[in-house]
């Protein structure tokens, strides 16, 4: 007799990806909606999905989503979980889209102790509009708008937003993490960090926030295992693993 002992989670829907061969996305889906299942609320699960490679995140949640304006979706989150503040509430933003655009939404967010959850996709470039450098692109990366590499000396370009430690010197926030999907361990270790932020939630603790470091193998101009390869050696040491503020235990 055979017994099912892995599969599809029911929060995530059967239905072909759009997002590029090797992004970190899809699997970032899939931890949020394991999670989701292991603490039995789909049906109280609201996700607020913002412009970016991440329009698509309606297709895949098999629960609620909005979609909100480019750099809106902690206001959005914001209003969602003061109305319902039973639900599960997740904004999910990329660097862009929160180092850059939503800048000034997430910090006062996070300073008023908004009880809802970030998931936070950090890939160092622009996905969606092609490749152009972002807040968190690298010292040296190349990008559509830096083609010799970011130079901190060059106008404009400055250095790298560290955004979880600046998060975490803000009195409201209370448990902020950065993982990664490079790998199954970094996969399980980002999995334990997202469950207790959702978790904390759920209990009314205030803001919590895990950032992800992911691949992006199309603009970073790389095959899928280069651009493995290429987090674990270039990323990781800028954007430091692991639980970076923790009031909630």
């Amino acid at each position: 007799m055979e017994k099912l002992l892995y599969g599809r989670p029911k929060s995530l829907r059967d239905t072909p990806t759009k997002y590029c061969g090797g992004c970190g996305h899809g699997v970032i889906h899939r931890i949020i909606t394991e999670i989701i299942d292991e603490m039995g609320i789909q049906e109280k699960a609201i996700i607020t999905n913002p412009v970016g490679c991440a329009i698509w995140a309606d297709l895949y949640f098999d629960f609620d989503s909005v979609q909100p304006p480019h750099g809106r979706t902690p206001a959005a989150a914001t209003g969602i979980k003061r109305v319902l503040p039973n639900h599960l509430v997740i904004c999910y933003q990329g660097d862009g889209d929160m180092a850059a655009i939503g800048t000034a939404e997430m910090i006062h967010a996070a300073n008023r102790a908004e009880k809802f959850t970030t998931i936070f996709v950090n890939n160092a470039i622009y996905g969606m509009t092609g490749g152009q450098m972002a807040p968190t692109t690298l010292v040296g990366q190349k990008a559509v708008t830096a083609p010799g590499g970011r130079d901190p000396d060059a106008a404009g370009m400055g250095y790298p937003i560290r955004v979880s430690e600046l998060l975490a010197t803000l009195d409201g926030s209370r448990y902020i993490a950065r993982g990664a999907v490079d790998s199954p361990s970094h996969c399980r270790k980002t999995k334990a960090y997202i469950k207790k932020a959702l978790e904390a939630q759920m209990k009314g603790l205030g803001f919590t926030m895990v950032e992800i470091l992911s691949q992006c193998p199309t603009n970073w101009g790389m095959e899928p295992v280069e651009a493995v390869e290429w987090l674990e050696k270039n990323m990781i040491p800028v954007f430091p693993l692991g639980e970076i503020k923790n009031t909630i235990e």
